[in-house]
């Protein structure tokens, strides 16, 4: 009990400095907590309880829940591939139509909770990292993996805020006198942190393959290899991308692609390569047990989400089984709805896990890697293990000769359809390759190139004067 006591006190210390301003601190004596992070840090059972509050906190972070604010369904809506139910919804009408507010509405809320739960995370990784470097007590192989794990959560998260808003603060240390007077680094700065974080990363983990009880939901090494090859593919780094994501291929002992469909986004799917568990709600498994993707997708009639049927329904084959068995529909109030996770509303039984990273998109990768390099035919086989699964026609028997453009707009169709209400894949898809006006512009009418990215959040503004603001807001 103490020691859960002590941890507990460590994640709402560390959670409390993210998210208090500048201001919150001018007027009170500022805490001490180093008695409580040495205690945390003072052996390994505490230390990586502490890193598992963490994961838990990623399934209850707006930023990385699947919920309300989170990037799957803010960026998915500001793509083409979800709308609202209804013509008059306030939240995500905004996100729908490209017209974000900064402040002082639903839309505006939205936009801020998903960036400051995004530096909640960030914050907490820190306090890890910090705990971990001044810790005498803890043995060094824990110390090793707990760091290459804080060091992947942090990269993670500032890939997608990188993304979604350009120019951020990089925050890299629990000094929180300091984070609240930074300005925005450039984007190749962000990504060279990034690199930096994932490349020790990567050697800090070097000997972590497998996944301790079975359970996806901590990172291992080929996690890290999969979110860099992720990484080297948004830099055009076609090389690495390839080398990285057919290292994580290879282990077909950990991962494969299964033939039917129903069994991607279970629990510790051989699939997945990193998942977020539902058990680090607030109800610790006792109450709810399904994801927030399940909840909110689950295709109601008090649904504010729908599949758009024009941009997305519409592209695919009519014998694709990705459109029979991962999309419902609503037949009383006639919508299309997500329905890769089945489960919405579970009470004390698992059966699925929230999919962070899978091995179609290690396929999707190298497809389109080796199809930036002129290898066509590699290109194409890896295109065909996704289209094979899916049960529509191989490029390889329809099109073997097919051209090198040709083939790169089939490999960005299937990343829409693979991935659709994943992460928001679609709408970093659309940005990073320049497309992003040219496919949304004719069906949004509001829609402006600098509408690419998200406004840095007005109430950041006023407790950070040092922060800019994007273009077009």
């Amino acid at each position: 009990m103490i020691i859960k006591r002590y941890i507990i006190w460590y994640i709402i210390m560390i959670s409390c400095f993210a998210m208090l301003s500048c201001e919150d601190f001018v007027e009170i004596e500022v805490p001490s907590h180093k008695i409580v992070t040495e205690t945390v840090f003072a052996e390994d059972e505490t230390a990586i309880a502490a890193m598992n509050g963490i994961y838990n906190e990623l399934f209850n972070s707006d930023f990385s829940s699947g919920g309300v604010s989170s990037v799957t369904l803010l960026a998915g809506m500001s793509s083409d591939i979800f709308e609202t139910t209804s013509a008059t919804n306030t939240r995500y009408g905004p996100f729908q139509q490209n017209q974000i507010s900064p402040r002082e509405s639903p839309d505006a809320i939205a936009n801020y909770n998903l960036w400051s739960s995004a530096y909640n995370i960030i914050y907490m990784a820190n306090g890890v990292l910090k705990g971990i470097e001044n810790s005498l007590g803890i043995s060094e192989g824990v110390r090793k993996n707990l760091k290459g794990q804080a060091l992947f959560i942090r990269a993670f998260t500032y890939l997608y805020l990188t993304n979604l808003y350009g120019e951020v603060p990089l925050t890299l240390t629990t000094d929180y006198r300091q984070n609240t007077k930074v300005t925005r680094n450039s984007v190749p700065e962000v990504y060279k942190q990034i690199s930096s974080d994932l490349d020790l990363s990567i050697d800090l983990l070097n000997k972590v393959e497998n996944y301790e009880n079975g359970e996806r939901t901590k990172v291992n090494l080929f996690a890290v290899m999969a979110l860099r090859a992720r990484v080297y593919l948004y830099q055009e780094n076609w090389i690495k991308a390839e080398e990285l994501s057919s290292q994580v291929i290879a282990q077909s002992g950990l991962y494969e692609l299964y033939n039917n469909l129903d069994r991607v986004f279970l629990m510790n799917s051989k699939e997945a390569i990193w998942q977020i568990s539902p058990l680090g709600g607030s109800g610790g498994g006792k109450y709810s047990t399904y994801t927030n993707e399940g909840y909110i997708f689950r295709g109601n009639k008090s649904s504010e989400i729908k599949l758009s049927e024009d941009k997305l329904l519409n592209t695919f084959h009519a014998e694709d089984k990705r459109l029979l068995q991962w999309i419902g529909f609503n037949k009383d109030e006639a919508f299309y709805f997500p329905q890769k996770y089945k489960d919405g509303n579970s009470w004390q039984k698992v059966t699925e896990y929230s999919m962070v990273l899978r091995l179609a998109e290690q396929y999707l990768i190298r497809a389109e890697a080796r199809a930036m390099q002129g290898k066509l035919s590699e290109a194409i086989t890896d295109i065909d293990k996704i289209r094979e699964r899916a049960g529509i026609s191989l490029i390889s028997e329809t099109n073997p000769r097919i051209d090198k453009e040709s083939l790169l707009s089939i490999i960005m169709e299937e990343r829409k359809l693979e991935l659709f209400s994943e992460w928001g894949h679609r709408w970093f898809d659309l940005i990073r390759t320049g497309r992003a006006s040219v496919v949304l512009s004719p069906v949004k009418p509001q829609w402006q190139d600098t509408d690419v990215l998200f406004p840095i959040p007005g109430e950041e503004r006023i407790k950070n004067p040092k922060l800019s603001q994007n273009n077009g807001y």
